[in-house]
């Protein structure tokens, strides 16, 4: 997550994967909740940053970033498995 320490990453990381654990309607430990959320938040930065050239930021722009990344990363990982 873009201007976060790493302690504010990984509770940052925890609530947007707890979020989006929601969201889908997924079951996760804490763990993974928090690599979705930091995942997330990595994948879809880059992801903004290659098509607007920026992304948002603070700490509510950096938690929405990282809620919809780890819903994607969440809906990627049903594509391939093939789970609904």
């Amino acid at each position: 997550m873009e201007g976060l320490g790493w302690i504010l990453t990984i509770i940052m990381g925890g609530i947007a994967g707890w979020i989006a654990e929601k969201i889908m309607k997924a079951e996760h430990g804490l763990l993974t909740n928090i690599v979705l959320g930091v995942v997330g938040a990595v994948v879809l930065n880059a992801i903004l940053i290659a098509i607007i050239g920026s992304t948002f930021g603070g700490i509510i722009g950096q938690l929405i970033v990282a809620i919809i990344g780890a819903c994607l990363l969440i809906w990627l990982y049903r594509l391939i498995r093939g789970r609904t």
